[in-house]
Formats: structure tokens, C-alpha cells, sequence
């Protein structure tokens, strides 16, 4: 089973890297970009579940793995997509 896990700061969080991506993008001629936020997307290939308990307990384990390695839930928001 592949999933696909998405890290990106919370709003209320300066991006930095993303400033310096638009500021970078108005220098090659690319007008109009008003704000870039950069995230990481995380992918994993793990072994596939058949039944719904068996399911809802992947995705608590998806969870307990992007709060506690995969993302800084201080500063950062993420979402499983499958």
C-alpha cells in the first residue's frame, strides 16, 4: 500500500524558504507570484491492511508516525493522503 504523507508549516508560521523562492522567481521574470510556502511531501510503501479495524488502526499508526517523526506538529500541519 503506498502513502503519501504532506508537511507543511502552519500559516501562522514565517517561511522563510518560501520568500526566498518568490523573491527568486520575480528575479527570472515571473511577475504576480504573491506568496510561496514550501512543504515536503513523504511517500512510503507499507504493507497493506484487508479489513475496516485493521484500517482504522493503520491510520492512527500513520498518525502516531507523522506526529512523532515525520512532521513538528509545534510549527507544522500534515495530511495523509492514500
Amino acid at each position: 500500500m503506498k502513502v503519501t504523507v504532506l508537511v507543511r508549516l502552519k500559516s501562522e508560521v514565517l517561511d522563510p524558504q518560501g520568500d526566498a523562492v518568490r523573491r527568486a522567481l520575480g528575479k527570472l521574470g515571473f511577475e504576480g507570484v504573491r506568496t510561496v510556502r514550501v512543504g515536503k511531501l513523504i511517500e512510503m510503501d507499507i504493507d497493506a491492511v484487508d479489513n475496516d479495524a485493521a484500517s482504522l488502526g493503520m491510520k492512527d499508526r500513520l498518525a502516531k508516525m507523522a506526529d512523532e517523526m515525520l512532521a513538528n506538529p509545534v510549527i507544522e500541519d500534515y495530511e495523509i493522503i492514500s
